[in-house]
């Protein structure tokens, strides 16, 4: 994990802290030759049970299709995480340094009634007034297939769309 950072954006991350309550984000999808295939909104529920981050996640995409994915992550208290979902292969392995986490994952991507394979490697990044910037790169078998980028916001308003 690239460290170098953390000199730079004394926020500290805490995705426990980050993500309980209501999130809302925006996202898009770009092939590996940078043509954005798919735009979303993400809107999530998190709360903190029994030591875990549950989220309810509801994906609303430009194409009118919605989604939904639930994650269970713990915490080692150090700075790392595990995570699971319904369509992630085994779990989620993260570390937070500083204000970045970096999760690495496997999971099995619906696309159009069918299923991929795909590995993750995301990053997240705490920025000033409480936005969390988060790009991803996507790969199938090592070759890169495209990547995501997500800007998370901590809504005013109590409106959920999902």
């Amino acid at each position: 994990m690239n460290t170098h950072l953390q000199k730079h954006w004394p926020q500290q991350l805490n995705i426990f802290e980050y993500f309980s309550g209501r999130t809302v984000a925006y996202g898009l999808f770009e092939s590996r030759f940078g043509s954005v295939r798919r735009r979303f909104v993400v809107e999530i529920d998190g709360r903190v049970q029994n030591d875990e981050l549950i989220l309810n996640e509801s994906f609303i995409y430009d194409d009118g299709e919605h989604q939904r994915r639930i994650w269970t992550i713990v915490s080692d208290q150090k700075g790392g995480y595990q995570g699971r979902a319904d369509d992630v292969i085994d779990e989620a392995v993260g570390h937070v340094i500083g204000n970045c986490l970096n999760w690495r994952y496997e999971m099995l991507l619906s696309v159009k009634n069918r299923k991929f394979k795909v590995s993750f490697d995301d990053w997240m990044y705490l920025m000033p007034d409480n936005v969390l910037f988060n790009r991803a790169d996507l790969s199938k078998l090592g070759v890169t297939i495209g990547s995501v980028s997500i800007s998370f916001h901590k809504p005013v308003d109590s409106r959920f769309v999902g």
